[in-house]
């Protein structure tokens, strides 16, 4: 039967208590991606154990020659997981505590999202929206892993608008009378989780019913009266927006080959996803940094210049105009600023100058970096990072519901090692 609201109870299949957490959870496949090293502590980690990295594909592989092989490996290890490994199963959500670096409690639930209620098509005002732009071309490498997975397994994080704390908060305050299905440390300082299992009819009851309140055309309205467009917002993507988008992009693939009826009810159909109270004090929006790599300081400075010149951007330096950031080489750094920006927001206007100079100077390339520290090690290495400033939070759902998408990596939920570890998996066959 087909769920009544955008995220849905799901039936979540979790690994055997004798699997140690610590090498099963993986961190996202989208983090470090310029660090091997990262990757091949991963490996050594989860030698010997069942985990979660060897059911994704590590972005930092994407362009190897081997990534067939890999792929192949993959969907192995998910048919053998499925029969030895995913022996645990909750019919239902389940209630997720993060602890972060910083001590605070993130708080989230796991389900499943209506891929028919999502679209990342431009202009699109579906139930379920990205936050970010997503780039088409990003997708088609991805669905090659998705496209014959016997599993999924999330780093999807949603976020709700719900200031009340109507959907999270109060199936917390009940976890002490909830089954508890996993608790312990993740690899590589990746902190504390525990997880329990929501199979109670009365609770996942008044889930959905807060769902629909914060979905609904009275809620909307009553947060956004200066909106141009009335349709209402549930969810929009925090994290993970290109992973919800390939799954999106295969289930129209596969729903070519459906009836009607068979499409109703497709496991392809739903997404595992985690959803967080944007409006949670564990909840931090940070700024995601520009690298560009094979490129000299002083050239891309000079470029910079010349380019807001000819945009009329009023380039300058200090930070005293509407867009300060930061420019960093191996050597310096200057804290500068647009007083005539070209898109709304900072980021947006870095990469207009980041799009033009790859354009002219092809040999460059450009990579997202969430913390600070990794970018200034990145610019000792010889490496020109744009950093940027502060990004508020409150902003995120307005930027969406007022100017459709904000610019694509605008933003990042925590530190790299706090970002969703792979835990709980999904059938997506039948």
């Amino acid at each position: 039967m087909k769920p009544t609201t955008c995220f849905a109870p799901a039936h979540i299949l979790l690994p055997s208590e004798q699997v140690p957490l610590e090498q099963w959870g993986c961190i996202a496949c989208d983090q470090f991606t310029s660090d091997r090293s990262y990757w091949q502590r991963a490996e050594e980690t989860a030698a010997g154990a069942p985990s979660t990295l060897n059911l994704i594909l590590p972005e930092v592989y994407l362009e190897e020659d081997d990534v067939d092989a890999r792929i192949s490996a993959i969907h192995a290890a998910m048919d053998d997981y499925t029969r030895n490994v995913l022996t645990r199963t909750v019919d239902g959500f389940i209630y997720v505590e993060r602890t972060e670096q910083s001590g605070r409690v993130r708080q989230g639930l796991v389900g499943r999202i209506d891929l028919e209620a999502y679209s990342y098509a431009e202009g699109a005002v579906p139930a379920i929206r990205p936050s970010e732009h997503t780039v088409e071309s990003r997708i088609p490498p991805r669905m090659k892993v998705r496209t014959g997975a016997a599993l999924e397994t999330p780093h999807i994080m949603m976020l709700a608008d719900d200031p009340d704390c109507t959907l999270i908060e109060p199936i917390a305050a009940h976890k002490d009378s909830l089954p508890k299905v996993y608790e312990g440390e993740l690899m590589l300082g990746g902190g504390h989780v525990a997880g329990w299992a929501v199979e109670d009819p009365a609770l996942i009851a008044q889930i959905e019913n807060a769902l629909t309140v914060l979905g609904s055309q009275e809620e909307f309205d009553k947060k956004y009266p200066d909106a141009t467009r009335r349709d209402p917002l549930t969810l929009a993507v925090g994290d993970g927006n290109h992973s919800l988008a390939t799954a999106k992009a295969c289930w129209e693939e596969l729903k070519k080959t459906l009836t009607p009826e068979q499409a109703e009810n497709h496991p392809a159909r739903w997404c595992l996803a985690e959803v967080c109270n944007v409006h949670s004090p564990a909840i931090e929006i940070e700024p995601i940094h520009r690298v560009l790599f094979n490129v000299d300081c002083a050239t891309v400075l000079l470029s910079l210049i010349t380019w807001s010149d000819s945009n009329m951007a009023g380039c300058c330096f200090g930070g005293s105009k509407k867009q300060p950031f930061t420019l960093a080489g191996p050597h310096m750094a200057n804290v500068l600023s647009f007083e005539d920006p070209t898109e709304p927001l900072t980021v947006g206007t870095i990469d207009d100058f980041i799009s033009d100079y790859i354009e002219r100077h092809p040999e460059a390339k450009v990579d997202y970096v969430h913390d600070e520290p990794a970018v200034r090690a990145l610019c000792k290495q010889g490496a020109v990072a744009f950093l940027m400033p502060p990004f508020a939070k409150s902003d995120l759902f307005r930027g969406v519901v007022m100017g459709g998408v904000l610019p694509l990596k605008t933003f990042s939920m925590g530190h790299a090692e706090e970002k969703r570890y792979y835990i709980e998996c999904r059938k997506i066959t039948e």
